[in-house]
């Protein structure tokens, strides 16, 4: 803000009318000078030494100082430095007064701080002039400085209130596993709150959602989406949501918030560590790498960036790869390959290719990659934002726990119940009721801790129910990568020709104690297996019993629903499953 004398000089400034301090041992000169700027309607105030000069400009704080070069006690190139050491920030012109001519004599004037210098005898038409010009620097210096300060002002506002979005976004954020073992990345931002976000979460079935977004702008443009796709992907995630049904909600909610022209382009990957397997969606990022093995696959982006397509126009579709452990998938933003030397040289995706390329095999590689692009960029540094994450495939086991976000209820369901639901033909294809149903179940006082074994249970008995048994699907074929991808292809035909098909689910819970039983009953139109061949035990009325330590059936994965469930019967033609699950705190 500017101080009072600022404000006063302006005020003097609009009435033409100024302080001027006359600094000369000659007394006519300093006369003849008097009179000349008081007919000017200037106040004047003087001084007879450098000494005097600098302490009239003290205690009277003049708008201009004219000041002769050469005086007893302080000559006015000392006072000159002083004055301008004194006036600070603030403009103060000084015009010399001498008889010297020779230009390095002119020269000592300027370099002791002088603005100009004005030779005897005075001339004066060109002192008004002089003082008209300088004044008008003062006043031009005066608005500059008021803006500055304005600007700097307004821009620690807006970075308060970036640093107050950012921190919002940080307890939403850190609530993810992208500190999980098998994630690297690199978060460097240009300011407070960056374009970029990199989001981790765990589904409760253990599979994995990383998510890699780069919004158009900075601050708080830019947080304003972020905000609500992190909260989004945490919330959907953890209620064992499909990437698709999280993409699709993520675009819908930004194409409603965002103005145009702001988007953000996205990579978002689901590992599922017990299939190995990995699904992907690029809309508008750079190509992505997979390494698998000693070969690199370039995957590039197929889809438009999330906030510009309105909901029925948006595309889910997928890349869906086989991964072995130790094979890793990359994702970056565009800093990474737009990254400039100092030379003014773009980084580029082929450099990047050749490099990860002669180093793939490198336990390194991410390190290598973040050094090289670094390195690359000079002393001066990346001119954008880089962000970059690696994604390892590993066995489930040695991820470890990795903490998620569990929403805490505030209104929790009922002990005793029971509901039931059916889907058929067009349901079946376009809608998972499985984050639904779990997030019915989990209600229950006391079953949110138990919402990954719960997650499980259903989505094994779900996915059996359609793959297996509407789909007349076999796991069998997902053995090699040509299996691997008819499966999918398969599975994608025999979704769109579905007629008169249906899978009813019928859940019941009973509590008791610090406890309950949770009992999963679901029925599909397939033409069902052979189950009685396998069954150790058969019980009467068609249907039989599994005890839990059954061996496993091919594809109906009997043996983890054993692990889990106190109680798993068939009947029918096989078509009807029906288990338990106990529980207690």
């Amino acid at each position: 803000m500017s101080s009072p004398a600022n404000v006063s000089e302006v005020d003097r400034g609009s009435k033409s009318t100024l302080k001027i301090l006359i600094a000369d041992d000659n007394h006519s000169d300093r006369l003849i000078l008097q009179t000349i700027v008081k007919r000017q309607n200037h106040t004047v105030v003087t001084a007879v030494d450098g000494v005097e000069a600098v302490e009239k400009f003290t205690e009277e704080r003049p708008d201009i100082v004219l000041l002769d070069a050469l005086m007893p006690r302080k000559d006015g190139f000392e006072a000159a430095r002083d004055i301008k050491r004194l006036a600070g920030e603030d403009l103060i012109p000084i015009i010399f007064l001498t008889s010297l001519s020779d230009a390095e004599s002119l020269a000592k004037c300027l370099e002791a701080g002088g603005d100009d210098f004005l030779s005897k005898p005075y001339n004066q038409i060109i002192l008004q002039a002089k003082i008209k010009a300088f004044d008008r620097m003062r006043k031009m210096h005066s608005t500059l400085q008021l803006q500055r300060d304005q600007i700097a002002e307004n821009n620690k506002h807006l970075l308060r209130e970036q640093q107050v979005a950012k921190t919002v976004f940080d307890n939403v954020a850190h609530l993810g596993c992208l500190g999980a073992v098998n994630i690297q990345h690199l978060l460097s931002p240009l300011s407070v709150f960056n374009g970029d976000v990199l989001l981790a979460c765990q589904k409760p079935s253990g599979d994995m959602h990383v998510l890699l977004g780069d919004f158009t702008g900075h601050g708080l443009p830019a947080a304003i989406g972020a905000m609500p796709l992190a909260e989004i992907f945490y919330g959907m995630t953890t209620k064992g949501y499909s990437l698709a049904n999280i993409l699709a909600e993520i675009n819908q909610k930004l194409k409603a918030i965002l103005p145009v022209g702001f988007f953000c382009c996205a990579c978002m990957v689901e590992l599922r560590f017990e299939q190995k397997e990995i699904e992907i969606w690029i809309g508008g990022l750079p190509e992505c790498f997979l390494l698998r093995g000693d070969t690199l696959e370039k995957i590039k982006s197929n889809h438009l960036p999330l906030g510009i397509l309105k909901a029925e126009s948006f595309d889910t579709s997928t890349y869906r790869y086989e991964m072995n452990d130790g094979d890793r998938f990359y994702m970056w933003s565009d800093g990474i390959i737009e990254s400039t030397s100092p030379e003014g040289e773009l980084y580029g995706e082929k450099r990047l290719e050749t490099m990860v390329e002669q180093h793939i095999r490198s336990k390194e590689l991410f390190d290598t990659i973040k050094q090289e692009v670094i390195s690359f960029a000079g002393e001066s540094g990346p001119t954008d934002d880089l962000t970059m994450v690696e994604v390892t495939m590993i066995p489930e086991q040695d991820l470890g726990v990795v903490s998620n976000p569990q929403t805490i209820a505030t209104l929790h369901g009922p002990k005793q119940w029971e509901f039931s639901y059916r889907l058929i033909d067009d349901s079946l294809a376009n809608f998972d009721p499985i984050p639904l149903l779990l997030q019915i179940v989990v209600e229950v006082p006391g079953l949110r801790s138990f919402t990954g074994q719960i997650f499980t249970i259903i989505s094994e008995l779900y996915s059996n129910a359609l793959d297996h048994g509407v789909l007349g699907l076999d796991s069998k074929l997902k053995s090699g990568s040509d299996g691997f991808g008819k499966y999918y292809r398969m599975r994608e035909e025999r979704l769109r020709k579905l007629e008169n098909d249906y899978i009813s689910i019928r859940i019941m819970h009973t509590g008791y104690g610090e406890g309950g039983r949770l009992t999963f009953r679901i029925e599909d139109s397939g033409a069902g297996f052979d189950f009685s061949s396998r069954m150790e035990t058969m019980a009467q009325n068609n249907a039989a019993v599994l005890p839990a330590n059954a061996g496993t059936f091919s594809g109906r994965g009997i043996s983890l629903l054993s692990s889990l469930c106190s109680r798993i019967a068939f009947e029918g033609r096989g078509n009807i499953a029906e288990v338990d699950f106990e529980w207690e705190i």
